[in-house]
């Protein structure tokens, strides 16, 4: 049950061509390569690992080490800790996600990385801010580890790196999310288009108040908030 449901949100978020569902076998040559970039990363950087879809982010502690915060459903059904401290593969990620159960972790710049490049440090041209002194990072990172409620939009990894590096939480990728979401709802064929779906259900599904109430409701509220 729990495979099958991964499967379909893995396809809903478009995030199949990551490979999430199995734990990669780290390459030697990746693995060496990974720790010579990591004796430049200093205690208290912010690193950020792109993907395809989003960008995750995490806080160098030293000695190759990284704290991050992932959702993760294991630490729900187990208390095992070797079990919970494997990579978080997509399953354990996206079932996080709709549980709102999180983890702020310390793994290894390679488990971190997962595959990706790093880059360092470039949120603080982007918010044009000035970061809190590498201990204090460092610092605040440490003392957050641990379980953490999990929100996609209020409470993510960018939250937490941000709030450890410049006191402030914040999530540009929320942000622009946020936008994208005000667009549509400003968009009036947004009301066409969920009418016209809601016609569509009454019209197979029947007339009753699971397929009428939402025809008239969520036009209405689009309409109203545009």
């Amino acid at each position: 049950m729990l495979d099958s449901l991964a499967l379909l949100l893995e396809k809903t978020f478009l995030l199949a061509h990551f490979n999430f569902f199995t734990t990669p076998s780290p390459k030697q040559e990746k693995c060496t390569k990974r720790r010579e970039e990591s004796t430049y990363f200093q205690r208290g950087d912010l690193l950020e690992v792109p993907r395809t879809l989003f960008t995750h982010f995490g806080i160098y502690l030293g000695d190759n080490k990284v704290a991050h915060l992932m959702p993760d459903i294991l630490p729900v059904l187990t208390s095992n800790a070797s079990q919970i401290q494997k990579v978080v593969t997509n399953t354990r990620l996206l079932l996080g996600v709709i549980y709102k159960n999180a983890l702020i972790r310390v793994d290894t710049v390679e488990d971190f990385a997962y595959g990706s490049p790093v880059l360092l440090n470039t949120m603080d041209t982007i918010l044009r801010k000035q970061p809190l002194a590498a201990e204090e990072v460092a610092g605040r990172a440490e003392k957050l580890i641990g379980h953490i409620p999990y929100s996609l939009l209020w409470n993510n990894c960018e939250h937490f790196v941000t709030y450890c590096r410049y006191g402030t939480a914040v999530s540009l990728q929320t942000d622009k999310f946020c936008e994208s979401l005000k667009s549509v709802i400003r968009d009036q064929r947004s009301v066409l288009l969920t009418t016209v779906v809601g016609m569509l259900s009454m019209f197979f599904l029947g007339i009753a108040p699971s397929t009428a109430l939402p025809t008239f409701i969520i036009p209405f509220i689009l309409w109203m908030a545009g």
